[in-house]
Parts: C-alpha cells; sequence; structure tokens
C-alpha cells in the first residue's frame, strides 16, 4: 500500500510554530517511511495518532499502522487493532481487533500482549481464561512492556490466575508506576494502605492514588476521595472529595462515588445540606449497580395458615 506523499505532507502539518526539531524529526520519519522503512511507518502512526506535535490524524495513522503491520512489524499490528477496536480512524470492528492484537503479539508487538491478556482476563469477545491472561502479561512484561507489568503485578497482589505473592507484586506496580502506568500506582498504593509486600504508609497510598488519578483512572479516584473524606494520609478536605465523588458517579457511572456524595449532602460536609440531592444521588448509586445504596426490600406478608 503505497501512502501519498501530499497526503503525509498535510497530515504533518506542525500544531505548534517554532518547533523545528520536532517538525524535522516528523519529515525524517515520513522519508524513512515512503522509501520503505515499516518501523518509521508505525512510529509516525504514533505521532499522528496522539497529535504529538503534529496535527492529528486518525485516519492516516491507521493506514501508516497497516503498512507497518503488512511489513511484518508487530508493533504496527498491534496498533491497528488498538485502532479496530475503538474505532479510531477505522471503522471499529472489535473482532478484526483481536486478531490484529494476537498478530502483534505472536511478531514481538508487546502491547498487542498486554492488551490480549485484558480480553481474555475480562471474557471481553473471547472466553474468559484467567491463565491465558497471566501467560500474556508475562510475555509483555518480560519483554519490559509497563503495561504488562501492571497487570501482572496485580494478579499476584490478588492470587488471581498465579498464587499471591505480595513481594513481587510490589516489584512489578512499583516498576510499572516509576513508568508512568496509572495500573501500577493503584496497585502499589493498595499494597501501602495494607501493607502487603510493602510497609505500611498511608501517605505513600494517598499520593499514589492522586498519581493515578491525575492519569484518569477512576478507581485511583474513588480512593483518592475516600482518603480526603477521612483524613487518611492526606489532609481532610471535604470539598475536594465532593468534587471528585461527582465526577466518578457522574462520568465513571460508579455506585460507591454517588453513595458516598449523598452521605456529605446529607451531612452538608463539603457540599449544601440537601436531603433531595442526597436521595437523588442514593438512587443513582443504586441504579448503577451499588446495594448498599439501595432501600431495603419490603418484608414478605407471613405466610396464612391452612385452614
Amino acid at each position: 500500500m503505497r501512502i501519498s506523499p501530499a497526503a503525509l505532507v498535510i497530515a504533518l502539518g506542525v500544531a505548534l510554530t517554532g518547533c523545528t526539531s520536532e517538525y524535522s524529526e516528523a519529515k525524517q520519519l515520513r522519508h524513512d517511511c515512503e522509501s520503505g522503512d515499516a518501523a518509521a511507518c508505525n512510529t509516525l502512526g504514533i505521532r499522528l495518532q496522539e497529535g504529538h506535535k503534529v496535527l492529528r490524524d486518525d485516519p492516516t495513522a491507521a493506514t501508516l499502522f497497516e503498512r507497518a503491520c503488512t511489513n511484518g512489524i508487530g508493533d504496527g499490528c498491534a496498533s491497528l487493532g488498538v485502532a479496530y477496536q475503538y474505532g479510531k480512524g477505522v471503522k471499529r470492528d472489535s473482532t478484526r481487533g483481536r486478531e490484529l492484537l494476537a498478530q502483534g503479539c505472536e511478531h514481538g508487538g508487546l502491547d498487542g500482549c498486554a492488551r490480549l491478556g485484558l480480553l481474555y482476563l475480562y471474557g471481553d469477545g473471547v472466553p474468559a481464561d484467567t491463565s491465558r491472561a497471566v501467560s500474556l502479561f508475562t510475555k509483555a512484561c518480560d519483554g519490559s512492556n509497563s503495561a504488562g507489568c501492571a497487570s501482572l503485578g496485580t494478579r499476584y497482589a490478588t492470587g488471581e490466575g498465579v498464587a499471591r505473592d505480595y513481594a513481587k507484586a510490589a516489584q512489578l506496580l512499583r516498576k510499572s508506576c516509576d513508568e508512568k502506568v496509572a495500573l501500577g500506582c493503584l496497585g502499589l498504593g493498595k499494597l501501602h494502605a495494607s501493607g502487603n509486600g510493602v510497609a505500611r504508609n498511608d501517605s505513600a497510598a494517598a499520593a499514589l492514588y492522586k498519581k493515578a488519578c491525575d492519569d484518569h483512572l477512576q478507581d485511583a479516584c474513588l480512593l483518592r476521595a475516600t482518603a480526603l473524606e477521612t483524613g487518611t494520609g492526606v489532609e481532610q478536605n471535604y470539598e475536594e472529595a465532593s468534587w471528585i465523588y461527582r465526577d466518578v458517579c457522574d462520568n465513571g457511572r460508579n455506585g460507591e462515588a454517588c453513595a458516598r456524595l449523598a452521605n456529605l449532602h446529607e451531612k452538608g460536609a463539603g457540599v449544601w445540606h440537601d436531603l433531595d440531592q442526597a436521595k437523588r444521588y442514593r438512587k443513582r448509586a443504586c441504579d448503577f449497580g451499588y446495594t448498599d445504596a439501595c432501600p431495603p426490600a419490603p418484608p414478605r406478608a407471613p405466610a396464612r395458615s391452612a385452614g
């Protein structure tokens, strides 16, 4: 598949003026890609997909990933698989996405291994298979894929699919967190909160939850807000906790966050005292599956005796 040089010139319009070094690098990637360097096509596709110093262009990125994949670049297959999974620049096709993730993993695209592992873990389009998921996470992590290490570390912390090993979990989660993987920071924070595999340290846990929450991981945001509400490892701040609960409730559709926000409205802590608002948020919590917020079932009438 030949990519039009003119189309790439348009796609590589620099988003910020004065970024001469980034523009030169993008031009070089374009030249190398057009000259047959499939790895350069994949790298350029990532830049276009992320909008990194160039105008974002998902369709052109997908075309570049396809060229890289066709020429044996596993990372290109994995990137194209993600594009199909989320419909980024191509029509969404989860089946095609899974096939490309598997193809990428087979050809050394470790992000494909890590992502395919998640599909097997949660049974997303494939039969749930925790052992298969752990095997894929291990392959990704052994190849220094930080997302794979985060998922593998989480499994060691929970004992899901492997023998529980808190020390190994802490090692893997710390490594992935240091490499800015939010799931790794969340998992390491939980270990510090419980004192498993690491010294118990509520302040460290709260800081790690914040780090993961800043990367928009909703589960971490819920724990961050809970720490702020209770003053565990951080100065108590009802108002900030309420902001986070509202975001996680509204955007993450998380029932526990809705219920905790309802509690704050009932107490007037950090938000206005409003029993009607509390009732609305408690109903949302129940609707989102948080059964603790659901009203108790009415008592059953006693059975009438015969005769």
